[in-house]
Formats: C-alpha cells, structure tokens, sequence
C-alpha cells in the first residue's frame, strides 16, 4: 500500500490563504486546517473562514514527492525554517471516512442520542438524531451544546413549536423536534449552517418540521421555547429581540456563556424573562427561563 507524504506545520502568525496556497503551489493534493489546542470556533460571520488561536495546517502530497525537496521548496515559499516542517508518511486510507473513526453516539439525559450514521443505538426508548460531524458547528461534543441537549432531554415543549438561534448543525432543533416538539425554525448568519441544518433534517426524516430560514426576519412568533448557543455579547443585544418571538410563559435557553459572563447576560433579559442557569461544565453555563408575562394595560380613570 502507498504511502502519502504529510507535511505539517503550526500557522503562526502566516496568513491561512498565503500557507494553503503555498502548499498548493509546491505539489500538495489536500490541505486541512486543525485545532492545535480543542479550542472551538463560535460564530463565524457570513463567508468568514475563521480558524482557531492556535491552528495546524497539514498538507498532504503525493506518495511519489521528495520529502527533502518538498520540505526545501515549501520552507521557502512559507518563510519557515525547515526544522518547523514536520514531515510524515500516512498509509492510504478511505480519507472521507477517517475523521470519523473517534466520533461515536453520545447520550445526553435519560432518552436523547447524538449517533453517527455508522453506529446503532440498542435502547429502544432512545430519541436518536443522525448526525456526523461536518462543516458547521455543533455535534454535542462541546460542553455548550451539551449542555442544552441535555436541558432538553427533559424540557422539550411537547407539540410547541421551537426556534433554533444560530442553529449551526441544526442539532438542537433536531433533537427538540425528535423529542416531542411539532416544529422548528433555524436561523444562522453563515449560509454553510443552513446549508447543514437542512442536509442533516433530511437525513433524519424531519424536512417536513425544520425549516431553514436565511433572515432572522423571517422568524416568526410566537414560539413556546428559543433556543440560543451563541456568545454573550450578541446574546445581551438580542434581548429585546428574543422577547418578542416568545410566547408569554414561553421558555427561553441560552448557552455559549462562560460562568463569569451569566450574570450580566442575566440582567440584561431581566425585563423580560426570569433566567436561572441550569448547569455548568468545563467553565461553560447554561441559562434557561420563561419568559414574563407583559402587565396589563391600566384601567382608564
């Protein structure tokens, strides 16, 4: 069996387009970008390619190139010492199906199943939503996606109709409609989101309750649970915003917060919802409330 060349290199301070085309331009047949610390990426804005603090590029070449003359042509073209080059032989494998191989299913709560297309869950009161990981973000493997998988194991509005804030893989929204509610709405400002939220509402036969929407003005309201996992500040300014998509009594989940940060996040939707946080792990909270019933105009005098 062939063996590729891999060369690897931390990204520094280069440009990611100017080392991916470098790599390009020296012979190399597939560049990945990795995480060199597991640290995630939240939020990307429409067309960014954001990467990581810290970020690993690996460049793949042909089992017939040169390590030495790949090693002195791409050093050059990075302005890298070649000792920062580490260089690697890699069996050929079914590269489309590698990166899958460490994904498994994962439980969250008592009934609720994140499972990989390649494994089978046995229980069978499990509540199981497909999913591979993909462009988007959000398997269930972050501790803030975790956190809400496992609120709405238990809190799902049974029949309630749910919206799914910077949706990303459409995980949440698969797994509320899986556990019992009638429907969906997805918003995100990265149309690759979208793009994963319907591909992965397909896989698991939900079309027909996910519904995709490209502008945060095409949500409509009201709806019986918000679901948010985006980071504080754009959580704090969408106050406002998020009150008036939810039904009075209403339940509303925020996530991507730090500890630190839920106190202010808790103030802020004060006029409208009383927040408690659910749950912590790893330094990351949840918040979950309902949301306040406007008073009653007064009476005329």
């Amino acid at each position: 069996m062939s063996e590729f060349l891999q060369i690897s290199f931390d990204l520094g301070a280069l440009p990611a387009e100017m080392a991916e085309q470098a790599c390009l331009e020296c012979g190399a047949s597939a560049i990945t970008f990795a995480d060199a610390r597991d640290e995630p990426v939240l939020e990307p804005a429409p067309g960014e390619f954001r990467l990581w603090p810290a970020t690993r590029l690996q460049a793949l070449f042909s089992p017939d190139a040169s390590p030495t003359d790949t090693v002195r042509s791409l050093s050059a073209a990075l302005g890298l010492r070649p000792e920062q080059l580490e260089v690697q032989h890699v069996a050929d494998r079914a590269w489309e199906r590698e990166w899958l191989r460490d994904f498994h299913a994962m439980r969250f709560g008592e009934r609720l199943w994140i499972c990989p297309h390649h494994e089978q869950v046995q229980d069978p009161e499990a509540r199981v939503v497909r999913l591979d990981p993909g462009l988007a973000f959000g398997t269930g493997t972050h501790p803030t996606t975790a956190l809400c998988l496992q609120w709405l194991d238990t809190h799902a509005p049974i029949e309630g109709e749910v919206i799914d804030y910077g949706c990303g893989s459409g995980v949440l929204a698969l797994a509320a409609v899986r556990l019992g509610a009638r429907a969906a709405q997805c918003f995100d400002i990265d149309p690759q989101a979208l793009q994963a939220t319907r591909e992965n509402a397909v896989a698991n036969g939900l079309a027909t309750s996910i519904h995709a929407r490209a502008t945060a003005d095409a949500l409509t309201a009201p709806v019986t649970l918000l679901m948010a996992n985006i980071l504080s500040a754009p959580l704090m300014a969408l106050a406002p915003r998020f009150a008036a998509l939810v039904e009075p009594s209403g339940s509303i989940l925020l996530s991507g917060l730090l500890e630190p940060q839920a106190p202010e996040v808790t103030e802020a939707y004060a006029p409208w919802f009383e927040l408690h946080p659910f749950a912590a792990r790893e330094g990351w909270t949840a918040l979950s409330g309902t949301r306040i019933a406007a008073p009653a105009p007064a009476a005329p005098t």
